[in-house]
C-alpha cells in the first residue's frame, strides 16, 4: 500500500470534507438509526456553511488522511471554548476520527489518532478527551486500547433521537 498522508484541511478543502464527512459517518451509523434522523443529521451536521465556521474557528482543527490524492478519513480537533462539552482549559478534544468503512483495519484511524496526541502533546495539554457512542462498541475497544478511560456522559441529539455518548479521557503524562 502507497503511503498514507494526513494533511491540515483549509477553507479551500471544504467541499472534500463535507464528502468524507458524510460518507463516513452514514457508513458507520445509517444501520443503526432511521433513514430520516440520517438525513437530517447529514444536511445539517455537514453543511458547507457549518463546515466553514468550524474552519474558522481558531480553536479547532481538521486533517485528513489521504492515500494516493484521496481522501480515505479525516479528525476534528477542539481546545479551548471550541470544546463540545466545556473542559478544563489545558484539555485537548479529539471531537471526531472517522475512516472510510473500506479502510478499517488498516492502521488509519491509528495515524489520525497519533496525530492527535502528537498535537496535544505539542499544545502541552493535560489530557486528551472525547466522546463515543454508547453503541459503537468498535470505537469504545480502539479508545480502550489506546488508555482510554470512561469518566461521564452526555447527550448527542441525531434528528429527533437523543442517544448517550460515553465521555473517555487519557491523561498526558509529563503535561501536568
Amino acid at each position: 500500500m502507497k503511503p498514507i498522508t494526513i494533511k491540515r484541511v483549509t477553507l479551500l478543502d471544504v467541499d472534500r470534507l463535507q464528502q468524507i464527512g458524510q460518507q463516513t459517518f452514514f457508513e458507520t451509523f445509517a444501520a443503526s438509526n432511521s433513514e430520516q434522523n440520517m438525513k437530517t443529521y447529514l444536511e445539517e451536521g455537514f453543511s458547507i456553511k457549518k463546515l466553514t465556521t468550524e474552519l474558522q474557528e481558531p480553536n479547532s482543527e481538521f486533517y485528513v488522511a489521504e492515500l494516493a490524492n484521496t481522501v480515505i478519513g479525516y479528525l476534528k480537533l477542539n481546545t479551548g471554548p471550541a470544546q463540545t462539552e466545556r473542559q478544563a482549559d489545558n484539555a485537548f478534544e479529539i471531537e471526531r476520527i472517522y475512516v472510510l468503512q473500506a479502510f478499517h483495519g488498516k492502521k488509519v484511524g491509528q495515524l489520525l489518532y497519533e496525530k492527535a496526541l502528537q498535537l496535544a502533546t505539542h499544545a502541552q495539554a493535560n489530557y486528551v478527551w472525547l466522546g463515543v457512542w454508547e453503541e459503537n462498541s468498535r470505537a469504545i475497544r480502539f479508545y480502550q486500547k489506546n488508555g482510554f478511560v470512561a469518566f461521564d456522559k452526555h447527550i448527542f441529539r441525531l434528528g429527533d433521537e437523543d442517544q448517550t455518548d460515553i465521555l473517555m479521557k487519557l491523561p498526558l503524562s509529563g503535561n501536568r
